[in-house]
């Protein structure tokens, strides 16, 4: 049977044109391409090129191929695109966010170890050592631990424990040694600048053990691991214990034992009450404040109402209590210091506190504190004070201290020679007539100068009882610059009374570095520093210093910087915001913020030469005198001063010499006589200015540019019993002063600049209080 051949011509491309091959200069056979439905056609020849399609052919089916995604639609994809991968990203964070805590806190418990207390109670007993300024050794502050007693858990009774819990953490039996709220408070407290939030007690107690307590939060982070971790591994009972017998409550008390000892002389923990409790408690927060009257009643009102929120006291308890009085504050004693520098490094810790730094952070750490106390300088201070008041009644006590105007430093400070008596340069009293240059700063701001005029002669200020110089004058009609050195009582009221103000004066003295309470002083008393203008000599030789450095006003300090063991520093004056100098009298105006201070000097130059005490080879010094007059127990004022001041400076030191009797007795000397400014406070002044200053080279104050009225051709006089020179502007004259009588009392002041003041009951029918009046 014979197979049929193929049937080629279904699969063959027609051809257009005839013939199987061209000729020769013919157009080449040209195939078209199959259309849809053709069969399958044999290869194309490469040689041959395609057809040309008729226009219209295919078109519908070929835009639709060509056509690609609207704008529309592209914006939709890339739209999708973009939340698919910020979806992708919001997973990875989320479980990032998850895990990497997790993790970081597994790897962090695995590292850290959790101090036991007998450890932590060593590292807190480091020593401490003090420096003078020229990096010599002063003191050491011995480590704490002597009064400290460990106690096992059983020996802390419950209402000491719920006492702790109410002031510190009321939590802490529940939670996991760390608080969800205190974390993010002191994540955002350190997010917006601040400090750091409210700890647990376990965490303090790492703290504590640490010594760390920078306010970062990677500091916090291993804290709350430890705590966990401490929660963990020790029973509750063992974690309060260690806590009460490692912390800090103040009075150098370490631990719950020495507390109760130290506040209330209580030895056995089972006698202290709750609302003894309920203060010791409260004292844990800052120690530092522990001293302070107002700080404790605070605290003892927030711990008890916690204690009653959270059942711990009945509020009838509470109600029906007194407020649990602690025993007076026993001062620390230290081996290495005696005499007049025995009290120094305490009140150098007392400034480091305010500081910040406290007795356990100092010990934890055992810093060696550089203070500004000049060696040479503390033993000029001493020698001269020493060498004045030999043989003079035990009962007197001076108090004195240096300055150095152009950092604030104190370079010598006596507070007397009894190293466990009174603090004779910081207690407060009246300054007498050295208080009189705030009254011409505040004269000086409303622009009159020196060369102001006032009538001395005595009378009345709106009824009250007349006022008297007590001495006579040598002029009628006063300038402001002969009133300061024959310091005269009437023109410094009258000039107080109608054109400063009693709170105008206040303000002069608080802008120049005082820094005492004059909210009692405000009446005409303040004029003459008497009534209740009550001062230290540590604030009036910092005052003064404001002068002497043309009106920059810098606080006084005894703390240069602070170091670690291995001399890194930890603190420095420098850089202390508190410390930071500041121009006093015109802060907007550099120039008559100085020219008010060279004012003031220039008022103050002639009386140290005047009184007899001037600096030696004619080296510039300024000063005043004061004294505060005594009233005896009668009431009756007596021709005696119960306060006798000087205080002077040059551009390289101010210093401030105050003398008192105990309980307020006359000032008599050796002798019988009344003591007096220039008598042994200015002697004392004088040599310690000469001594110290004796290899130093001479400084000049600024060139004078007075301020207010110019120079008055004349000034009216009144009689004198002998015929002396009157005294010219300028103040700076040297030539002597003119002998005046006393007028108002029996006492016999060989020097007018040494006024004393009057603080008597004055009757007021003003606006302004007239003295006596407070």
């Amino acid at each position: 049977m014979a197979i049929a051949a193929p049937n080629r011509d279904a699969d063959r491309t027609v051809a257009l044109g005839h013939g199987a091959r061209p000729d020769p200069g013919e157009a080449p056979t040209v195939f078209m391409t199959k259309t849809p439905g053709q069969a399958r056609s044999e290869p194309e020849l490469l040689t041959h090129r395609e057809p040309e399609l008729e226009e219209g052919y295919g078109d519908d089916d070929f835009d639709d191929e060509d056509k690609g995604p609207t704008e529309e639609e592209l914006r939709a994809m890339r739209k999708k695109k973009i939340w698919r991968r910020v979806r992708r990203t919001i997973y990875v964070a989320a479980a990032l966010m998850f895990i990497g805590p997790v993790l970081a806190f597994f790897i962090t418990y695995q590292l850290v170890d959790v101090d036991n207390p007998e450890d932590v109670a060593r590292n807190q007993a480091k020593v401490v050592t003090l420096l003078y300024n020229n990096g010599e050794e002063m003191s050491k502050v011995a480590g704490s631990g002597a009064n400290r007693v460990m106690l096992k858990p059983e020996d802390i009774p419950d209402d000491i424990k719920h006492a702790v819990y109410a002031a510190e953490d009321d939590t802490f039996e529940t939670n996991s040694g760390f608080d969800i709220g205190g974390i993010m408070r002191a994540v955002w407290s350190n997010a917006t600048g601040g400090g750091g939030g409210g700890s647990t007690i376990s965490q303090q107690y790492i703290k504590q053990a640490s010594g760390d307590d920078d306010p970062t939060l990677s500091r916090k982070w291993v804290e709350v691991v430890k705590a966990y971790k401490m929660n963990k591994t020790y029973d509750k009972k063992y974690i309060i214990t260690a806590y009460l017998n490692t912390v800090y409550f103040g009075r150098g008390a370490y631990g719950i034992a020495a507390a109760a000892k130290a506040y209330y002389g209580v030895d056995d923990l089972k006698l202290i009450t709750r609302p003894q409790a309920a203060l010791l408690a409260g004292m844990i927060q800052t120690p530092a404040k522990s001293k302070l009257p107002e700080y404790q009643k605070r605290r003892y009102e927030y711990v008890s109402g916690r204690m009653v929120v959270n059942g711990w006291m009945s509020d009838q308890e509470r109600t029906a209590a007194a407020f649990p009085t602690p025993l007076e504050a026993q001062a620390g004693k230290t081996a290495s210091l005696t005499g007049p520098r025995a009290k120094i490094p305490f009140l150098v810790l007392e400034e480091l506190e305010d500081l910040g730094f406290d007795d356990a952070r100092l010990k934890q750490n055992g810093y060696k504190i550089t203070t500004t106390i000049d060696p040479r300088a503390q033993q000029v201070m001493e020698d001269s004070v020493a060498q004045v008041m030999n043989g003079q009644p035990a009962n007197m006590h001076m108090g004195m201290v240096a300055v150095d105007p152009k950092t604030g430093g104190i370079i010598a400070y006596y507070p007397g020679s009894d190293p466990n008596g009174t603090n004779w340069a910081n207690i407060k009293q009246e300054p007498g007539s050295s208080f009189k240059p705030f009254d011409l700063v505040g004269l000086l701001k409303l622009g009159k100068g020196l060369q102001e005029m006032y009538d001395s002669t005595p009378k009345s200020f709106g009824g009250s009882k007349v006022v008297k110089n007590a001495s006579k004058p040598s002029c009628g009609e006063c300038t402001v610059a002969t009133a300061m050195k024959e310091s005269l009582n009437v023109v410094f009221s009258d000039m107080v009374y109608h054109d400063v103000k009693p709170a105008g004066v206040a303000e002069a003295a608080k802008e120049a570095g005082i820094t005492s309470d004059l909210s009692k002083a405000l009446d005409l008393n303040i004029a003459i520093g008497g009534g209740q203008t009550l001062v230290s000599a540590r604030e009036m030789a910092t005052a003064y210093a404001t002068f002497a450095s043309g009106g920059v006003r810098r606080p006084s300090h005894l703390v240069a910087k602070v170091e670690y063991p291995d001399g890194g520093a930890a603190w420095e004056a420098a850089a202390e915001p508190s410390y930071a100098e500041a121009l006093a009298f015109d802060p907007n105006n550099p120039d008559t913020n100085s020219k008010i201070a060279r004012n003031v000097t220039e008022s103050l130059l002639p009386i140290p030469k005047s009184s007899k005490i001037e600096c030696a080879k004619d080296r510039p010094c300024a000063g005043k005198t004061g004294t505060h007059q005594y009233t005896n127990p009668q009431g009756v004022e007596t021709a005696d001063n119960a306060k006798a001041w000087m205080v002077g400076y040059t551009p390289q030191v101010s210093a401030a010499a105050a003398l008192s009797a105990e309980n307020g007795a006359p000032l008599k000397a050796a002798d019988g006589k009344t003591v007096y400014g220039s008598g042994l406070p200015g002697k004392a002044w004088q040599k310690f200015m000469n001594a110290y200053l004796a290899e130093a080279p001479k400084e000049n104050f600024p060139r004078f540019v007075p301020i207010g009225e110019p120079e008055k051709p004349t000034q009216s006089s009144v009689p004198k019993p002998t015929t002396t020179d009157n005294v010219p502007p300028p103040v700076t004259t040297t030539d002597p002063q003119p002998p005046v009588t006393t007028t108002t009392t029996e006492t016999d002041d060989p020097n007018p600049s040494a006024t004393t003041t009057r603080t008597k009951p004055r009757p007021t029918t003003t606006e302004i209080p007239l003295p006596g009046n407070n």
